[in-house]
Order: structure tokens, then sequence, then C-alpha cells
């Protein structure tokens, strides 16, 4: 999958739009992605992504980066034996682009703030 296109609050993948957070699996957009407080990551947020075994997770953490991802919360997805990528969002998008394809990678996406 390829980002085509991100700016706050709107993304689009493979030329469909999406204007809600998302996750992006080898061939399949989730748009009902949400996190139990908000702005805070936490492990349980990313649960049916560890499922999927990535070899790489990029986490974006919204256009000003305001969704905090505790060390160990990144820690412990390491611990799996899985690389984490912290970036804002629109750097986070540039990186799944470059990655994807080449790994197994999926991208958590916080579309706002």
């Amino acid at each position: 999958m390829h980002i085509d296109n991100y700016d706050f609050g709107e993304i689009m993948i493979d030329g469909k739009t999406y204007n809600s957070d998302v996750i992006i699996y080898k061939g399949v957009v989730d748009s009902s992605w949400h996190r139990r407080e908000g702005h805070n990551l936490s492990l349980g947020d990313l649960a049916p992504v560890l499922d999927k075994k990535p070899e790489i997770l990029v986490i974006g953490t919204g256009a000003e980066g305001v969704m905090h991802v505790p060390a160990d919360v990144v820690a412990a997805i390491e611990a799996k034996g899985i690389s984490v990528i912290v970036k804002r969002t629109g750097d986070a998008c540039d990186e799944y682009n470059e990655l994807e394809g080449k790994k197994n990678t999926i991208a958590a996406l916080h579309l706002t703030c």
C-alpha cells in the first residue's frame, strides 16, 4: 500500500481518502483505530498490530507530534523483536513509503494534532 498524500486530518492511501486515524497493514487499511486515552498510546492500543508480527512498526504522532508514545510502550514492542519508528505523521508517512514492500511494515498513524 502506498500513502499518496497526508494533510492534517486527512490521508490518501492507494487513491482512497481517510479522515480518521489509520493502521496500514499489508493490503488493508483499518480506519477505525482509536486509543483508549486519546493522545496517549498504550500497548493495548496496538494489540491487533502486534498480532500481525511486523518487522517494523511506524508510528505517526500527529501533525504537531501531540500523541505521546511512552518509552515503556516502545520497549515492550521492541522486546517482541519489532523495530519501532516514532515520528510526526508527515515524516512517518514518508518513512512508511520508503520501507513498504521491502520489509513487513505496519503503520499506525494519528492524523490530527
